[in-house]
């Protein structure tokens, strides 16, 4: 059985595990997928790690284009993802309307789950939302980092901390059992990113790479893709 091998962010693994049970049954090809931070997803592909189908940011695809690493015309955007905060499933929702009250609510809490704080969109963007709120040295010892945001909000879930708290794209928390989303970040400190999927150039199966980059993107999932936290034109 032929293999299609996928290297995402973890912002679209939630849609890529929705729908590859479909895919297989229609395709007769299994999807092999990776997911991380998408700083960490960009060192794979790079560095040559096998990849049919790729899932990063609209930037980052873009660059990598223009290097010839994607195929020209093969990226189809999946729609916008918020970051957002998330708290342990059963425990008070802060407000998340205003900086005062993110900024409340993180100085509430006695452990804050994020992505990596280096390589991941998320984890780089909080880091700079708490200097900026100039409350990073307060909070630095209880940031809990993880390589990507989909464990880390897993650990949140798991947490036995008395006030956890996590910070990381809406669609790794939506996904994510046992967590509630309090909301995405308040406005003046937003992050929206938008998330697309690319054929790769050494793609070993590019026909059934469009044929995936379609699904991903198209119609048929686009009630999954709103449900899920990404934000699509009307």
């Amino acid at each position: 059985m032929t293999t299609l091998r996928i290297l995402s962010a973890g912002a679209a693994k939630g849609l890529v595990t929705a729908l590859q049970a479909g895919f297989t049954a229609e395709s007769g090809a299994t999807i092999d997928g990776a997911f991380s931070a998408v700083g960490a997803i960009q060192e794979r592909f790079l560095a040559g790690e096998p990849c049919d189908v790729l899932v990063l940011s609209q930037k980052m695809l873009e660059a990598l284009q223009q290097r010839g690493d994607c195929l020209t015309g093969a990226i189809a955007p999946l729609g916008t993802v918020r970051t957002g905060i998330a708290v342990r499933g059963g425990m008070a929702v802060p407000d998340m309307t205003s900086a005062a009250s993110l900024t409340a609510a993180l100085m509430a809490s006695d452990a804050i789950f994020i992505p990596d704080p280096v390589r991941s969109t998320a984890g780089v963007f909080f880091v700079g939302v708490l200097k900026t709120l100039g409350i990073y040295g307060d909070v630095e010892r209880r940031l809990r980092p993880y390589p990507n945001g989909a464990t880390a909000m897993r650990h949140l879930a798991e947490s036995t901390d008395s006030h956890p708290i996590g910070c990381t794209q809406i669609t790794e928390i939506k996904y994510t059992p046992g967590l509630a989303l309090a909301g995405p970040l308040p406005k003046a400190h937003d992050l929206s990113t938008v998330y697309s999927a690319a054929v790769s150039a050494a793609s070993a199966h590019p026909e059934l790479a469009h044929r995936f980059v379609a699904l991903l993107s198209g119609q048929q999932s686009r009630a999954l893709r709103i449900e899920g936290g990404f934000e699509l034109p009307s």
